[in-house]
């Protein structure tokens, strides 16, 4: 399993086209963009410096019946397989 699978199996991430609510407001957003990518953590088990780590970067946009898809508010967030951000803040709509 490469690092990419491991980032989206332990998250459970949406892909894209699917909706998803967020636990804190109730608002529905589409994910529009899904990638791969880099992101810097200060937690190196061994010598506690920086390191690079893999990770997914989620663009969602704010599902609203009187705007066309991609026109509106978008937000982005990055996921790795070090926490449960994804999991503590959105839910996949079915």
């Amino acid at each position: 399993m490469n690092a990419r699978e491991e980032v989206e199996l332990r998250e459970r991430l949406p892909r894209v086209g699917d909706t998803v609510r967020s636990k804190k407001y109730g608002t529905l957003w589409r994910v529009m963009e899904k990638r791969e990518m880099w992101e810097h953590t200060a937690d190196d088990p061994r010598t506690g410096n920086t390191r690079l780590v893999p990770a997914i970067y989620l663009r969602y946009w704010k599902i609203r019946e009187d705007k066309v898809p991609g026109i509106g508010r978008m937000l982005g967030y990055s996921y790795t397989a070090l926490d449960n951000t994804f999991e503590a803040n959105w839910e996949i709509v079915e």
